[in-house]
């Protein structure tokens, strides 16, 4: 059901509309982890480390698709805020055109480059074959990836953020059973958690597209829409194109950590890959519930409702402090339990690994989950410059700062995990004092939240 972020109590609409997000985000996280859980697991803590060697280069993918997504939501989220519903179909088609063309780029490009980039993080013999192996699978499916988030984007737009949460939950509850079917009863290895991953994406793409086709049936319009605008793609590319180049980056950035890691060898491959997918499972938590915020402020903008947005912010900060408290101990005082369910009979150094990592970046949640709300409004603002300013410098940071720790001053492997705070706390200072200096905080904003209450 679409739902208007415009009217009544801010604090009270975003948390509706959020809910059904965290679901959203167990069973997203469900489906992020099940391969590396089942290749630990069932496999061996090599095939554990060739999952998550290939899966630093998969997150250059999936920061396209993200892109695509965000461009898509904000647009449309406004034009919804704005009922202009003649404009806000041809926004979801243009986008659906544009990402189909770039997919397609993209796995032409993968399947070339793919053998450099796992030779450029140094990805040790013995699982190169398994990494490759997935990423080609992996690859083969991008297409799912790139239109499911397409229009997982344009439900939240519209201000429903359950129909996504029923599609997530069905297809990651089967990716698990998958992951476990093909490598226990087929006796496939890597390869088989990367083709029950494949086919699952692909049912709850094909299921995703066929229902934002038909919601946007129910939308009335004078006249048909045109299918592509050349004025509409640049909009959304104003917002799709940065969010792309900060999440590339970050991916860019992870795959030079990788390669610093890989140096340490497979031990502290395996414990990082198990570590740090519990660690993507929080941030990402964290950037849906910016999400989130984007398509409030979004939608509050495109109304004229500026006086909106500092409330939606404050209720996002609350939300995530919310997530961070159980997270936060969970991990400090169970990390050696959960880096366990990856990785069965794990060797000494990979637990080691996995425990400390969680310990040092665990506490800094409270920190970086408040620059990624200031960065969901920024965002939904369009203010992409000081956004991507905020994302580079902290991503500068924690690539210049592990090379530092670890390799100049000979910390060791432990100097890599302690880059995270440091970029972490200056990136957050910078994000919320862009976000303090919007439009949205100007005497003329307070003038109108006071004749608002």
């Amino acid at each position: 059901m679409n739902k208007d972020l415009t009217v009544g109590n801010p604090r009270s609409v975003l948390w509706r509309f959020s809910l059904p997000m965290f679901g959203s985000i167990i069973f997203q996280q469900l489906y992020n982890i099940a391969d590396s859980l089942v290749a630990g697991k069932f496999v061996g803590e090599n095939a554990l480390a060739a999952v998550g060697n290939a899966y630093e280069i998969t997150l250059i993918f999936i920061a396209f698709a993200f892109g695509c997504n965000i461009g898509c939501s904000v647009v449309v989220s406004r034009l919804f805020g704005s009922k202009e519903w003649g404009e806000m179909k041809s926004a979801v088609t243009t986008t659906f055109l544009a990402s189909v063309v770039l997919c397609l780029v993209l796995m032409g490009l993968g399947f070339w480059l793919c053998p450099a980039l796992l030779h450029l993080i140094n990805t040790p013999e013995e699982i190169f074959a398994d990494s490759l192996l997935y990423m080609n699978i992996y690859i083969g499916g991008l297409p799912f990836l790139f239109l499911y988030n397409v229009a997982t984007g344009i439900f939240s737009a519209m201000g429903d953020s359950r129909t996504p949460f029923f599609f997530l939950a069905a297809s990651s509850t089967a990716n698990i059973f998958m992951d476990i079917l093909f490598v226990t009863s087929f006796g496939m290895a890597v390869d088989g958690v990367a083709w029950a991953t494949f086919l699952c994406q692909g049912v709850s793409c094909v299921l995703a597209v066929i229902a934002v086709l038909r919601r946007l049936q129910t939308v009335p319009t004078a006249e048909k829409s045109p299918l592509f605008s050349k004025k509409l793609l640049r909009e959304i590319s104003v917002i799709a194109i940065p969010s792309i180049l900060q999440q590339s980056f970050i991916s860019v950035g992870n795959i030079i950590l990788q390669g610093i890691i890989n140096g340490y060898g497979p031990g502290v491959m395996a414990g990082y890959s198990a570590a740090v997918k519990l660690n993507n499972m929080v941030i990402t938590a964290f950037t849906t519930l910016g999400n989130g915020v984007s398509n409030f402020v979004a939608q509050n903008l495109g109304a004229g409702k500026n006086e909106r947005v500092g409330k939606g912010f404050w209720a996002g900060v609350q939300m995530v402090y919310l997530l961070c408290i159980p997270i936060v101990a969970l991990y400090l005082i169970l990390s050696g339990n959960l880096v366990h369910l990856f990785i069965d009979n794990p060797s000494a150094e990979a637990m080691d690994t996995g425990v400390i990592f969680l310990r040092i970046l665990s506490p800094f949640y409270f920190v970086v989950s408040v620059k990624l709300v200031a960065d969901g409004v920024l965002r939904g603002a369009g203010d992409m410059g000081h956004f991507m300013i905020a994302t580079f410098s902290d991503l500068i940071l924690r690539v210049s700062l592990a090379y530092l720790f670890s390799s100049v001053l000979d910390f060791g492997s432990v100097g890599i995990w302690c880059a995270w705070p440091v970029g972490w706390i200056i990136g957050t200072l910078i994000s919320v004092t862009f976000y303090r200096r919007g439009p949205w905080n100007s005497p003329a904003a307070a003038l109108q939240r006071q004749m608002a209450e």
